[in-house]
C-alpha cells in the first residue's frame, strides 16, 4: 500500500497541492485503515467513498486542499467540525497539530476512534453539535469544517485566535458550496477569500441545515 500512497501523493501534487508538509502528511497516513476490509482497493483513488449514515470519507484532493488553506504549523491547535471517518483528523495530526474533532453521529465517532487509536495520534474526539464549534477549548489556531454550511456560523469566528483561519465550504444549497477561508485579523475584523466549487454532505445542527 505504501507504493499506492506515494503514487496518490504525486497525483495530488500534479493537481495543485504544493505544500510539502501537507503532501508529507498525506503520505504518512495509511488511508486504507479507514475503509472496510472488502473495499481497501478503493483507498488510493482520488475519490470520495461512502462510510455509512449518509456520510463519506472525503476525496484526498479535497483533504489536501482544505489542509493547505489552513496553513498550520506543528503545535497549532485545530478544531475539526465533522470527524466522519477520522481520515482528515489523522492528516492534521500528521502535520503535528493538536487536534480536537467533533462529530454529530455517534456511530461514526466510535468507528473513527477505533482506527485513530491504532495510529496513536495526538487528538481528542467529541460527540456533539459541531455547528456550534467547541467553545470549551477555544481559541483555536485553525478551524476546518468538513460539511457544507448554509452560512458561516458566528461561533466559529468567535472561537478563532486573532490570526487564526477558518476553512469552510458554504452555499445556499445542501450539495453545492464555495470553499472559503476566513482569517481573523482582529477581534472585530476578518478577511474572506473564496476558492472554487465543492460538494460536501450538509452540516447539520443548530447553526447548520436542519435535519429532514
Amino acid at each position: 500500500m505504501a507504493g499506492l500512497r506515494r503514487k496518490l501523493v504525486q497525483e495530488l501534487k500534479l493537481k495543485g497541492i504544493d505544500s510539502a508538509s501537507v503532501l508529507d502528511a498525506l503520505g504518512a497516513v495509511p488511508r486504507q485503515l479507514f475503509f472496510p476490509k472488502d473495499f481497501t482497493h478503493f483507498a488510493y483513488r482520488d475519490a470520495a467513498f461512502p462510510i455509512g449514515e449518509g456520510q463519506t470519507i472525503s476525496q484526498p484532493y479535497t483533504v489536501g486542499f482544505q489542509t493547505q488553506l489552513l496553513g498550520l504549523k506543528a503545535g497549532d491547535k485545530v478544531l475539526e467540525i465533522g470527524t466522519g471517518s477520522g481520515y482528515q483528523a489523522a492528516v492534521l495530526s500528521a502535520l503535528g497539530a493538536k487536534v480536537h474533532s467533533i462529530e454529530l453521529i455517534r456511530s461514526l465517532l466510535v468507528q473513527a476512534a477505533q482506527v485513530l487509536n491504532k495510529l496513536d495520534r495526538d487528538m481528542i474526539l467529541y460527540h456533539g453539535d459541531g455547528s456550534q464549534g467547541l467553545a470549551e477549548f477555544a481559541p483555536y489556531d485553525g478551524i476546518i469544517v468538513t460539511a457544507g454550511a448554509p452560512e458561516i456560523p458566528v461561533a466559529y469566528i468567535n472561537q478563532l485566535k486573532v490570526g487564526g483561519r477558518l476553512v469552510i465550504p458554504v452555499g445556499g444549497e445542501k450539495n453545492a458550496q464555495k470553499m472559503m477561508r476566513i482569517t481573523k485579523l482582529s477581534d472585530n475584523q476578518t478577511k474572506t477569500e473564496v476558492f472554487g466549487d465543492f460538494k460536501f454532505v450538509p452540516l447539520v445542527g443548530k447553526s447548520g441545515w436542519k435535519e429532514s
